[in-house]
């Protein structure tokens, strides 16, 4: 996340080690870290090789990947800059044109440019401020920097749930949160929802951008299907006869499909 001195991104160097428990880490040029597959990653705004290797020797590690990049190069080539989708302004934090939505995207997944998420936010809104869905409780599953959280929040949704397994996501997510004044509206959870059970029942919309494997199992799952509305993306149209195939017979109706690029979006209900 930025912290003073810092208020953009520039250059990201990233250090993969061999760790199964994230260390503490206090250092003005920290951005975040997570564990994933039983590997610590960590980003700075400076090259920390002295640091790290101390931290190696503490914690008896060693580096299995190190990179130097740009910061438009971890978003895919892109300068992020502030966007309209669903007639919802958003911008990041070191961008002056007005929005209704600032963020600090970090290094996570969610800061409006991929097509899925995209998608998501204009489905949402659509859904949201339609005066023939009535949406109160909603659950964000793979939330990310909390962009889709905090647009349902901004809309009048008075609770919403937002879920990641990344542990920077949701520090990410709920600074997002405050800095857009949704706090009190918003909950974070880190939650692995591969082996923790996901309630849904009386939830009122379900919005879930994962990837297919995940999406594959959560469809496969009974509790899944309590909630009254969802919209699920994550996956390209190549995908979509397995996941179709997968869906509970005779329980849910279609009420739209959209496809940005590759990028597919459903939206279902009970």
């Amino acid at each position: 996340m930025l912290r003073p001195p810092y208020d953009r991104y520039k250059r990201l160097y990233t250090y993969h080690l061999d760790l199964r428990e994230l260390p503490e880490i206090n250092d003005q040029d920290f951005i975040g870290g997570w564990i994933e597959d039983n590997t610590a990653i960590f980003f700075f705004h400076r090259p920390k090789e002295r640091l790290i290797r101390e931290l190696c020797r503490q914690q008896n590690g060693r580096i299995i990947y190190e990179a130097d990049l740009d910061y438009s190069e971890w978003e895919a080539g892109r300068d992020l800059s502030a966007f309209t989708a669903g007639g919802l302004s958003v911008a990041p934090l070191w961008d002056t044109a007005p929005a209704e939505i600032r963020l600090d995207p970090s290094v996570i997944f969610g800061s409006g440019f991929h097509p899925t998420t995209r998608l998501c936010l204009e489905t949402l809104l659509k859904y949201v401020e339609s005066p023939e869905v009535s949406i109160g409780k909603t659950l964000d599953l793979g939330t990310g920097t909390g962009l889709l959280a905090i647009a349902a929040a901004k809309k009048g949704v008075a609770d919403v749930i937002a879920v990641d397994h990344n542990s920077l996501a949701c520090q990410v997510a709920a600074k997002n949160a405050s800095l857009n004044g949704v706090a009190r509206q918003i909950k974070v959870r880190q939650m692995d929802l591969r082996t923790e059970p996901l309630d849904t029942s009386g939830v009122d919309l379900v919005i879930a951008n994962l990837y297919r494997g995940l999406l594959e199992e959560l469809i496969a799952t009974p509790s899944f299907w309590q909630a009254r509305l969802y919209i699920l993306s994550g996956f390209i149209s190549a995908m979509e006869p397995d996941l179709l195939a997968a869906l509970p017979a005779r329980k849910l109706k279609f009420l739209d499909r959209k496809r940005l690029d590759r990028w597919c979006l459903w939206v279902l209900m009970r």
